[in-house]
């Protein structure tokens, strides 16, 4: 039985009560159906539940784990959400608060692959997604400028962005590197600037309030949070098997050269090396798709995000669309259906099961960190590189959007064929611009604004 504590210092508001299992269930549930609008949507309606209107959590603890989640490879928002669980009812509660985050959106995405194959050719679809892709390109750049706002306090956090975008775009250098090297830069920094990568960027200039979790702490409840010397062996001897053995075991049965034990073998290393989230790692995951494994086309990428962007659950959920299709173009002897749909499992099931498996392992150490500095200015540092990152993905997505052909120079720079520009997806492109920047129209009704745009310029002969 729960004992309500006095009221805090927060004000006059009793203190809040211990969800039991079933209250969070219900609560995980209502976050998975309604987690669209991308990490920074998904994170904010966490918050509004957890943080505002149930207090189960205070600001600064979901803070700190928020920033934990950020240094991840992986969605951020769902391993937000699988902390949080784990919090209030240990590795059980964890592992629900992650599945529910995912599954109403993989259904769904599910559902939209398979009608993309059957009628994706068709003219009337063509003209939607077209539509589709010119909205995905403005809420990319959305997302660039909404992370640049909140990463980039200073001239330090600019030039990290600008340098991340050069070695991305220009020097080709890989993901990992340049976090690793972000990292590096806020920790090094702060020790010789302190504050300059810390403090305001990451909210430490917000006003606590406490949580049900902050008072179970203060009773001593939580004795699961704190690492002890097997914490971490029997954590890896546990979700290593998990997560690698269905690979390995596909690898001994179909062979290397399987579709089904590359994807597994390619989502496991991007499970690795996404950090920034799908954005950050779109480029890349597009470019090994259509030029080393021939599984997409070159503008199927867009398509896939534009599916993503109106699911619920993470924008990472491209991934399994990019499982799909692999799998439904490299049957073999099985149903394309049945194939794709496999494919997409085994996706989920790479990309995901990290997740659980850097929480569990992770979590209890963060926890005894709070309050870090150092662990924070590497955070903002971070973020900041995240942010040049993103806008790689966004010229990326507009060259190839915008213009029918691109072509390479240099180490990676891809230049447009001025010749080549689509004046429909231009056009498109820059009223789904005005309507999300301009007028803050909201995600959904722009994606379906745009693919009713499309519809009609196809209808006018466009």
């Amino acid at each position: 039985m729960n004992a309500v504590a006095p009221a805090h210092e927060a004000g006059n508001l009793e203190a809040p009560a211990t969800p039991t299992f079933a209250e969070a269930l219900k609560v995980w549930a209502k976050i998975g159906l309604l987690s669209f609008g991308g990490p920074a949507g998904q994170i904010a309606l966490m918050h509004k539940e957890l943080v505002e209107e149930r207090r189960w959590i205070g600001e600064q603890r979901f803070l700190h784990a928020l920033n934990y989640c950020m240094l991840l490879p992986g969605p951020e928002a769902q391993q937000l959400a699988i902390y949080i669980g784990w919090l209030l009812h240990r590795t059980v509660g964890g592992l629900v608060a992650g599945i529910l985050f995912v599954v109403p959106g993989a259904l769904v995405m599910l559902i939209l692959s398979s009608l993309y194959v059957l009628y994706g050719d068709v003219p009337l679809v063509e003209a939607l997604f077209l539509g589709v892709k010119a909205a995905v390109l403005a809420i990319v750049i959305q997302a660039v400028i909404r992370i640049g706002r909140r990463a980039l306090k200073n001239q330090a956090m600019v030039a990290i962005a600008l340098a991340a975008f050069i070695a991305i775009y220009a020097l080709n250098v890989p993901f990992p590197l340049i976090i690793l090297l972000a990292g590096l830069t806020g920790w090094l920094g702060d020790r010789m600037v302190p504050g300059l990568f810390s403090g305001s960027a990451h909210g430490k200039d917000i006003a606590d309030t406490k949580g049900a979790v902050d008072l179970m702490f203060e009773r001593g409840e939580l004795t699961h949070v704190k690492p002890t010397r097997w914490h971490a062996p029997r954590t890896v001897a546990i979700w290593l098997p998990i997560w690698l053995g269905p690979v390995l075991a596909i690898w001994w049965f179909t062979g290397s050269a399987s579709v089904w034990t590359e994807i597994g073998r390619f989502f496991s290393l991007m499970a690795v090396v996404t950090f920034g989230g799908a954005y950050a790692v779109l480029a890349y995951v597009a470019q090994a798709a259509v030029q080393s494994f021939g599984w997409l086309a070159p503008g199927e990428m867009v398509d896939g995000l534009g599916l993503a962007e109106t699911t619920p659950g993470p924008l990472i959920l491209v991934l399994q669309f990019v499982g799909f299709i692999a799998a439904f173009r490299h049957a073999g002897p099985l149903d394309p259906l049945l194939a794709g749909s496999l494919g997409a499992l085994l996706t989920l099931w790479v990309t995901f099961t990290p997740c659980f498996f850097w929480i569990f392992l992770g979590a209890p150490y963060i926890e005894a960190l709070r309050g870090n500095r150092a662990l924070s200015a590497a955070l903002g540092a971070i973020t900041a590189a995240v942010v040049g990152v993103i806008l790689n993905l966004a010229l990326w997505f507009a060259l190839h959007v915008v213009f029918r052909e691109v072509h390479a120079v240099g180490l990676g720079m891809n230049l447009p064929v001025l010749s080549s520009i689509d004046w429909r997806a231009a056009l498109l492109s820059l009223a789904a611009m005005i309507a999300i920047l301009k007028l803050k129209i909201g995600m959904l009704p722009t994606l379906a604004g745009s693919a009713l745009a499309g519809v009609l310029l196809l209808a006018a002969g466009g």
